[in-house]
């Protein structure tokens, strides 16, 4: 594998990733581009407990613009929860809501079998186990790689 496949490859993993999350509320089942750059920030958050708006622009490269709309619909969903930062009361800390929101509750229980079967194709079902194996020692391995 060269980069350019491996680049590709990542693109299909996210499309298939979009395909099992669960149809946004009163959505047409189609996220829209916004909800990618959500998952990035949510990401981030969880990797990053009690960080800042600023500390995530500068990690995810993203325009702050994004980042505070993202931070925004996360704090909105009850994903996240915001907090001054205690030694700097001018700052805004941001992490994980101690208790999940009846959607993000939805969208972590969510599996990715039918969505990677519709990518597989019609003889796909019995390389399923295989492939979902492959993608958990993936992510094992690269979950936290930047």
């Amino acid at each position: 594998m060269n980069g350019v496949e491996l680049f590709l490859l990542g693109r299909a993993l996210m499309k298939i990733g979009e395909e099992a999350l669960p149809p946004p509320p009163g959505g047409t089942g189609r996220h829209p581009g916004g909800d990618r750059t959500v998952l990035v920030v949510a990401s981030d958050i969880a990797d990053h407990p009690d960080t800042t708006a600023s500390e995530i622009v500068a990690r995810t490269a993203l325009p702050q613009s994004q980042v505070s709309s993202a931070v925004a619909r996360l704090r909105e969903a009850g994903s996240i929860e915001t907090a001054p930062d205690p030694g700097d009361r001018r700052r805004v800390l941001v992490r994980q809501a101690a208790e999940a929101s009846a959607r993000v509750a939805e969208v972590r229980a969510t599996g990715i079998d039918e969505a990677l079967l519709a990518a597989l194709g019609p003889d796909g079902a019995p390389r399923l186990t295989e492939v979902a194996q492959a993608l958990d020692v993936l992510a094992r391995n690269l979950r936290h790689a930047r």
